[in-house]
């Protein structure tokens, strides 16, 4: 009976809107690496349908060429770029970001294909694969310290420094090179020229004009971003689709997908429902909800040196940008997700569906399930996510738990929360023995204990007896700041996780 009326409701439905074939390309052979990026297929993901009686399907934007939803977001910013006369192409001239990685891979992809050259300035606690990536590109990177963006050598304000100062002789005074005035105050255009050009391109000279140029993208500045999504992606799903979606969930870190994206969907049908998925660590959630760009973890005291401290990596942000602020009034409701939420999440569309995915993707799909259940969803509503990027990016991340291996199934914790820490440290150790992805962290529990004194990082006694109650076989300091009991030593050293 249910059945029935769960198929008499679509047909209903159906009879509202014109079946029409989905056009997934214009033409059967695209031009180069460019032709090759969105019109990305939209994925069912058939585990999560059939338990929660919903469709969740995903924009499988991890078929991109560059790997990653960024591609179009790259794309949209050189050809405008190019479109404002601010490069052209095949002069010697430069792009320069700062980018966690995604986005660094896609300017470095079309960057070669439109014969630009690409800096790239980028965490140096971010996966190796990405690092192997931009530098089989033939990308140059520079990795820095992780910092806050008020800080003059946070990555993002680098890149903004690289391009003023682009072409300059290093013998030379320290003033920035001649730039030209662009629509917005962020994107920083530098010539190699020495006349001054900045009232306008209309005087420049055609020799200037093929004079090589630093260009500095700002992803999270650039309305380009937001563009790229509001007429591609967006217009995609609702195609794709035939205009049946009944919420649009995403997380944000530049924000443009989000804001893009729900712009156009709301446009078509303002009942449409724009949800938010935010990581730990990220001040997003609260700004939505209470209006207050804030996380529990920047209270007084407790402010760590990275801004979003979470496993989740490309989604995330504790600042406003310009394409967050153009999402903020369509976003309907936000969902905080955790570390283990994610990760549980990432193992189980593995074990389903085969599908390895990204931290972030994963996240947006926990939303997806937290949806459903809060809106008491059962009868075929569909929910429309990004699967951003695929899990490849992230192998890296393995070998920050191999110590782990080495847990002694019958190590028992003297403390319920040493207890809880072990059983994920053997959770760990399954998945790692049958060579499934890490999909965990210890990293709250590893707080808890912290916050509780049972661990004191400042004192080698302390860790020699975490080692002693948890038996995990290791002798040395270095090694017991790899153990279970003082995994967030090991974080604050290195951010692995």
């Amino acid at each position: 009976m249910a059945q029935y009326r769960r198929e008499k409701k679509e047909n209903k439905i159906n009879e509202k809107f014109e079946p029409r074939p989905i056009e997934l390309r214009s033409d059967d052979v695209v031009d180069g690496v460019v032709g090759l990026i969105g019109n990305t297929p939209l994925v069912r993901i058939p585990s999560l349908s059939r338990a929660l009686g919903v469709e969740i399907l995903g924009k499988a934007e991890f078929l991109n060429p560059g790997g990653s939803v960024k591609d179009r977001v790259a794309l949209r910013m050189i050809q405008d770029a190019e479109q404002a006369g601010y490069l052209h192409p095949y002069t010697g001239s430069r792009i320069f970001e700062g980018t966690v990685g995604s986005t660094g891979i896609s300017i470095a992809t079309i960057a070669k294909a439109k014969g630009y050259d690409a800096t790239i300035i980028m965490p140096d606690d971010v996966a190796k694969e990405k690092v192997q990536a931009l530098k089989c590109l033939g990308a140059d990177i520079e990795q820095v310290r992780p910092a806050s963006i008020v800080d003059k050598k946070q990555y993002v304000n680098l890149a903004r420094q690289r391009a003023l100062h682009y072409g300059q002789d290093p013998s030379t005074s320290s003033s920035a090179r001649p730039h030209i005035q662009t629509a917005t105050s962020t994107v920083v255009v530098t010539t190699t020229a020495s006349e001054d050009v900045t009232d306008g391109l209309d005087a420049v000279k055609e020799e200037l004009r093929k004079t090589s140029r630093g260009f500095f993208a700002d992803q999270f500045e650039n309305m380009s971003n937001f563009h790229a999504h509001l007429e591609g992606t967006g217009p995609e799903i609702w195609r794709q689709t035939n205009g049946r979606v009944d919420a649009f969930v995403s997380g944000a870190g530049t924000g443009g997908t989000i804001a893009g994206t729900g712009q156009f969907l709301k446009s078509m049908n303002d009942d449409i429902l724009v949800v938010l998925a935010d990581p730990e660590g990220s001040g997003l959630y609260n700004k939505i909800k209470f209006g207050v760009m804030y996380d529990r973890k920047e209270r007084e005291g407790s402010k760590r040196r990275h801004q979003v401290d979470t496993v989740v990596e490309g989604i995330g942000n504790n600042r406003m940008t310009n394409n967050i602020e153009m999402a903020v009034s369509n976003i309907n409701d936000a969902y905080r997700i955790t570390d283990e939420e994610a990760v549980a999440m990432s193992r189980y569309l593995v074990q389903h569906d085969g599908l390895f995915l990204g931290s972030s993707s994963a996240c947006n799909l926990v939303t997806c399930v937290k949806l459903a259940k809060k809106m008491g969803w059962k009868d075929g509503q569909r929910i429309v996510t990004i699967l951003c990027d695929s899990g490849s990016r992230h192998y890296s991340k393995v070998e920050v738990f191999r110590s782990f291996t080495t847990c002694s199934r019958g190590a028992q914790g003297s403390t319920v929360l040493e207890r809880r820490l072990l059983a994920e440290c053997r959770n760990l150790h399954r998945s790692l023995t049958h060579h499934r992805p890490p999909l965990l962290t210890l990293r709250n529990l590893s707080d808890e204990l912290i916050e509780s004194g049972t661990v004191n990082l400042r004192s080698s006694n302390n860790l020699s007896s975490v080692h002693t109650q948890c038996n995990l076989g290791m002798t040395t300091e270095s090694e017991i700041k790899m153990s279970v009991g003082c995994m967030h030593a090991c974080m604050i050293q290195c951010r692995c996780i």
